[in-house]
């Protein structure tokens, strides 16, 4: 049941919306999620615009760095493969065939939330979600994916903000 509502949405996903420029759009926008570039790059800016926050944006930058780890070890032990609907073709090339956890949405919540102790909170939050979606609606990723990716993000960046807490 839950894989053909995965899937279900999955064909929503890769079927609504597909005019050239918004593909063309969303496509530019995921190749910024990969490997967490566009988080990072978000942090490094801030660190340099922001003196008094580099010490947040360097764990944050961090946090993306050990969500993307982590993500990768869970990808190798869970071994989903990619969505594979003969019809509708994947309009990005990956770098593995391993789906599950999404990297991009991982990375993406990550830098979301610990981003959103210095900077505003819902600007980073719809560009995560606008991360996690991208994934599904270029046909990479089960809805899914992008949901256990938010998930995992969200827990990296809070189990080291409350570890950061204790300690400090």
């Amino acid at each position: 049941m839950l894989a053909t509502l995965d899937t279900a949405l999955l064909r929503v996903l890769r079927t609504r919306l597909h005019q050239p420029p918004l593909e063309r759009a969303v496509l530019t926008f995921t190749r910024l999620g990969e490997h967490g570039a566009l988080w990072l790059a978000i942090a490094g800016i801030a660190a340099l615009r922001d003196p008094r926050g580099r010490h947040a944006y360097g764990r944050a930058a961090v946090v993306v760095v050990l969500t993307y780890a982590l993500n990768i070890v869970v990808k190798v032990l869970i071994r989903r493969a990619r969505p594979l609907l003969e019809d509708l073709p994947a309009l990005s090339p990956t770098v593995t065939g391993l789906s599950y956890p999404s990297a991009h949405a991982s990375t993406s919540f990550a830098g979301a939330r610990a981003l959103s102790e210095r900077l505003p909170a819902l600007p980073l939050y719809g560009a995560a979600a606008a991360m996690a979606l991208s994934r599904p609606y270029v046909g990479v990723h089960y809805p899914s994916d992008s949901l256990a990716g938010a998930a995992l993000g969200m827990a990296v960046a809070e189990l080291a903000r409350v570890t950061e807490e204790r300690i400090a």
